[in-house]
Parts: C-alpha cells; sequence; structure tokens
C-alpha cells in the first residue's frame, strides 16, 4: 500500500536557525518558509535526491508542535511521510486492519496540495506516520 518516502519531519525550535544550518553547513536545497494554517505550522522543505526533509514550527498558540517542542526543547524528528496512491482506499484498509486514523479520519490538503492523514503513533511503533495521496 505504502509507496515512497516522501518526507521526514523534524520539530524544530528556531525555524530560520535550522533552515540556515541546513543550508550553510550541509550544503542543502532550502525552500521557504509557508504557513500552513489549518495545521497550525510553518514549514520549510529540504529537498535531497532521494526524499525531502520538513522542518516544523509551531504557528499560533493552539499548534500541535507546541506541545511536542515542549516535551523536546531541542527538537526532533516528529513523524514520516509515506506517499499512497488512493488515500481513501488506503484509510479504509488501515481501519478495517484496526489501525486509528488522527482527526476526523477524513483527509485534509497538506503542504504539497495533496490530501494526507495521520495515523495514531501507538499502532505504529510509537511513530506518528503521515499519508500522502501522490
Amino acid at each position: 500500500m505504502i509507496g515512497r518516502l516522501n518526507h521526514v519531519a523534524i520539530a524544530v525550535p528556531d525555524l530560520e536557525a535550522a533552515a540556515a544550518q541546513y543550508r550553510t553547513v550541509l550544503g542543502a536545497d532550502v525552500g521557504p518558509a509557508q504557513d500552513e494554517p489549518d495545521h497550525g505550522v510553518t514549514v520549510v522543505f529540504i529537498t535531497l535526491p532521494n526524499t525531502k526533509i520538513e522542518l516544523l514550527y509551531p504557528l499560533g498558540e493552539a499548534s500541535p508542535i507546541t506541545g511536542f517542542l515542549d516535551k523536546n526543547p531541542a527538537g526532533g524528528i516528529h513523524h514520516i511521510c509515506y506517499e499512497v496512491e488512493d488515500i481513501l482506499a488506503a484509510r479504509d484498509k488501515l481501519l478495517a486492519e484496526g489501525a486509528r486514523i488522527l482527526g476526523s479520519g477524513e483527509p485534509k490538503i497538506g503542504a504539497h496540495g495533496k490530501p494526507v492523514l495521520f495515523l495514531h503513533p501507538k499502532d505504529f511503533n510509537g511513530c506518528l506516520v503521515e499519508l500522502e495521496q501522490v
């Protein structure tokens, strides 16, 4: 069901410093910051030859990243994202297998303009999983 690894998301306490570190120290292709109000985050994508890194920073008081950074003040890996061809079929299969979908269970539009869902980390070895339709 899952395809390529789309990205690894890292929550950061200072978005500008993290983006600068990837740009200058690691020589990476760092994109511009973009606000994603529906998800409560500001993101920066770093393009690698085989995948992307997504830097996450809280946007607004109700951001889900705030709680993560409270527990991990230096930041850390927040989630991994896999590509799927049909997000509704993937959701239905996961639900039939007993996996939990976070939120309403209906896909939202993600930072790439494509439908996404998040899977409960307790169902996937402690790892928050995002699925993105390609």
